[in-house]
C-alpha cells in the first residue's frame, strides 16, 4: 500500500527557507507572492494490514517533529 505524509510546519513557527524561497521568487519578479512556508512530503510503501494507528506511530515517533510540525497521512488510490 503507498502512503503519503505530508509534514509542514505549525503556524507561528518561522520557516527561513520559505522566507528565503519568498525572498528569491521577489527578486526574480514574481509579484503577488504573499507568503511561502516550505513542507516536505515521504512516501512510504508498506504492507496492505498496516493499521493507522501504526501509520501514526511511525509519524509521532519518527517522522515528523509534532512539537514544531504537523502531519497528514494520504492513502494513495491504488
Amino acid at each position: 500500500m503507498k502512503i503519503r505524509i505530508h509534514v509542514s510546519l505549525k503556524p507561528g513557527v518561522l520557516d527561513p527557507q520559505g522566507r528565503a524561497v519568498h525572498h528569491a521568487l521577489e527578486g526574480l519578479g514574481f509579484a503577488g507572492v504573499a507568503d511561502v512556508r516550505i513542507g516536505r512530503l515521504i512516501e512510504l510503501d508498506v504492507a496492505d494490514d498496516t493499521s493507522d494507528a501504526a501509520l501514526t506511530d511511525m509519524c509521532e515517533k519518527l517522522l515528523a517533529n509534532t512539537v514544531i510540525e504537523n502531519y497528514r497521512i494520504e492513502k494513495a488510490a491504488a
